[in-house]
């Protein structure tokens, strides 16, 4: 058999992402690549295309649609599906998978009138179980990467051709991608890929050697377009794929699968591609991880005990970002209720399957090279389908406007019970065992979490950052003094978080995250009571403690009513001294997220002042009853108003993070911390009332008008 080649390219771009993202991508490479081949008509690609790309293509590029539907009709172009929204399959319940893979292949079939016999993993994050949930749907076999086989123990001369694999007796068939080709394609001479091509050939003459990587590297990953396609670099790729067909065969996955018979049979560790295994390590293992790599590099032994190397594991990543674990738990419960739904009312329930399988999309659950979970907008999308597919199921109950619900149960999988006070406007999630904090808080007609916050934590990169180079690349700032922006918060950005603090502390010291806390609230274990009392819920969060030496106990009443879009909060400190010393300075943090900063449209208002600065400015106020704080593009006027005339800080808290166009700062949350100076009565009491009052009506304006 004569020696086969399968060229596979992969285009995604996640739910959420800005429509100019969508459109440069497009002009820089999935257009130009499709209007390339056509020229080349006898040359077969394999093409998997996301679903949340699809459809932005089928929306606004359908001439794109129909030049891709002509190659499929003529045998050029092998479609691969998937799950419809990229989702890691490991992540999401089996049924979701099935359905999400099963969704994608009839919207395929449909839309361009072919079979789909194989799928793009996503990622390539695999374990074995998977394989009985693929087969479920239909799928016949899957591309990984050869690093995979290669820590199931394989050699470099036995990854040219497809394996067997089962699960539960189950099975699927497994072509390896060659890392190899990964570096050479396009950032070598095309000649160099000839000669590899003849290097496989000359030790194993029916070999299948498999190219599967991202599409954006041709044309859309910084620099490669000018490369590609001004430089001309595709087209010799091309020129020279022409020319070896006097001596190998392309194909596609299809061809290779029907031509040729398997390798064998191999059984796949847990595992993604080499990269992502690293980013998914803690950070301090990740840099004892990287010292031992380049330590190798001098060893003789260096390359053999490499193969033996194993980083981490793809699940970790809700471990290393605890808001990658708050948007998991919150999937998991969304899909559980809608499959109880489902099984009453099947036929209304589609529009918020769909919506679930978009909040499934995996960009914003990790970081590596790329943004991914410290861009807003991609968590923000996530909460967004996730509310609008609870929305859905909760209109099919139609249970009305004045009802209540609060649940008490462990709905982050942590080990102990958090608690969520529910009505038809708001949903507010509350973990006891983490300072009693209120770490999500869903508005239901604008479908946004206001604390889909981002805590800054140390990252490998940030040595880079602090060195200003690195050894390998070009180092590229998207604003100026980085190196000086990192910070690490101690704790979680999240809401109701109670602080002590010296009396003379300032909004610059905590902006700038000085240790001035005299308190052990802050991540303390609080008890936790619900009742119904007057048509209300409440909860009622208590914890004896320590503040500047000397015991206190916080109380914190949190009050909801049906169909409110207002949190009232009680807060009480006993035993707090009568000394004469001086006193204590309390203060409540709250964090608001996917209200973006650098706009004049969103602002703060106090005191009188109708637009009080943006808000990423810094605010001192010294003595007030309340802020606010507006988006007028998300509709959303967020206010606090307190009983107690107290201060009241605000600072934003900015990450620095890595993407693909280089390192940049990225507003995650503004925090705002009223705090008062507190002075006890006779019984060593104080009190104080807090009303959050959330005003989406900006919004909801804006879409009646619409629907008009």
């Amino acid at each position: 058999m004569p020696l086969r080649f399968v060229f596979a390219l992969h285009n995604h771009q996640p739910v959420g992402n800005f429509h100019g993202v969508f459109e440069s991508a497009y002009r820089l490479s999935y257009a130009p690549f499709l209007e390339l081949l056509e020229e080349y008509w006898e040359i077969p690609f394999c093409l998997h295309t996301s679903g949340c790309l699809m459809e932005w293509l089928v929306e606004h590029k359908p001439e794109y649609i129909d030049r891709l539907r002509r190659l499929v009709a003529r045998g050029q172009v092998e479609i691969l599906g998937g799950g419809f929204y990229e989702p890691i399959l490991t992540m999401i319940p089996p049924c979701d998978r099935v359905g999400q893979i099963r969704t994608y292949t009839a919207y395929l079939e449909g839309l361009f009138a072919t079979k789909v016999r194989g799928m793009w993993v996503p990622e390539r994050v695999w374990e074995q179980e998977l394989i009985p949930d693929i087969a479920a749907a239909g799928i016949e076999y899957t591309v990984l990467d050869d690093y995979h086989f290669k820590q199931a123990g394989l050699e470099e001369d036995q990854l040219f051709g497809y394996y067997v694999s089962e699960d539960r007796g189950r099975l699927l068939r497994i072509f390896p991608g060659s890392e190899r080709m990964r570096y050479l394609v396009p950032f070598r001479n095309p000649e160099e890929t000839a000669a590899y091509f003849g290097e496989v050939a000359s030790r194993n003459a029916d070999a299948v050697i498999v190219f599967a990587d991202d599409g954006e590297k041709l044309g859309s990953w910084p620099e490669t377009y000018k490369h590609c396609y001004q430089d001309r670099w595709l087209r010799r790729f091309l020129d020279v794929l022409r020319q070896v067909r006097s001596w190998m065969q392309l194909c596609t996955f299809s061809g290779a699968l029907d031509a040729t018979p398997p390798v064998g049979k191999v059984y796949l560790p847990d595992c993604s591609y080499r990269e992502m295994t690293e980013w998914a390590l803690p950070f301090p293992k990740r840099v004892a991880y990287d010292r031992l790599v380049r330590n190798l590099e001098h060893d003789a032994r260096g390359e053999e005990v490499k193969r033996f190397l194993r980083a981490g594991t793809w699940r970790n990543f809700k471990v290393k970002y605890p808001e990658t674990d708050e948007m998991y738990g919150r999937m998991l419960q969304v899909s559980h209720r809608l499959g109880e739904a489902e099984a009453s009312e099947p036929t209304t329930l589609a529009q918020a399957r769909q919506e679930l399988y978009r909040a499934q999309c995996n960009c914003a659950w990790w970081h590596g090279t790329f943004g991914g979970l410290y861009l807003p907008h991609l968590r923000g999308a996530v909460y967004q389908h996730l509310i609008a597919a609870e929305n859905a199921v909760l209109e099919s109950q139609e249970r009305g406007d004045d009802w209540l619900d609060v649940q008490a149960a462990d709905l982050n999988l942590d080990g102990a019970d958090e608690v969520c006070l529910t009505n038809s406007r708001l949903a507010a999630y509350f973990g006891p065992q983490r300072g009693g904090t209120l770490y999500e808080l869903d508005l239901r007609a604008i479908r946004h979490n206001l604390l889909a916050t981002l805590s800054r934590r140390p990252e490998v990169y940030h040595e880079t950052i602090l060195g200003g180079q690195s050894g390998r690349q070009r180092v590229i700032f998207k604003q100026v003094g980085l190196e000086h922006k990192l910070q690490y918060d101690p704790y979680l950005r999240k809401s109701l978080i109670d602080h002590f603090y010296e009396p003379r502390v300032t909004a610059n010291q905590l902006a700038g995250l000085e240790e001035v806390e005299l308190g052990d609230f802050v991540t303390g274990t609080y008890e936790q009571r619900v009742r119904r009392v007057d048509g209300a819920v409440q909860l009622t969060l208590h914890r004896a403690g320590q503040a500047a030496g000397a015991p206190v106990r916080v109380t914190k009443e949190v009050t909801l009513r049906p169909a409110s879009e207002v949190l009232e909060v009680r807060y009480i400190l006993e035993g707090l001294p009568r000394s004469h010393g001086a006193p204590l300075h309390f203060a409540v943090e709250f964090n608001f997220a996917g209200m973006a900063a650098g706009a004049d449209d969103r602002y703060f208002y106090h005191d009188g002042r109708a637009r009080a600065g943006q808000l990423q400015t810094l605010q001192d106020l010294p003595a007030v009853d309340g802020i606010g704080l507006v988006d007028e593009w998300l509709g959303l006027d967020v206010s606090l108003a307190l009983s107690r005339r107290g201060g009241i800080w605000a600072f934003p808290v900015q990450t620095v993070s890595q993407s693909e166009g280089g390192y940049e700062m990225v507003h995650q949350s503004t925090a705002v911390l009223p705090h008062w100076l507190v002075e006890a009565d006779g019984q060593g009491r104080w009190d104080m009332r807090l009303t959050l009052k959330l005003d989406t009506s900006r919004a909801e304006a804006r879409l009646l008008a619409a629907a008009r």
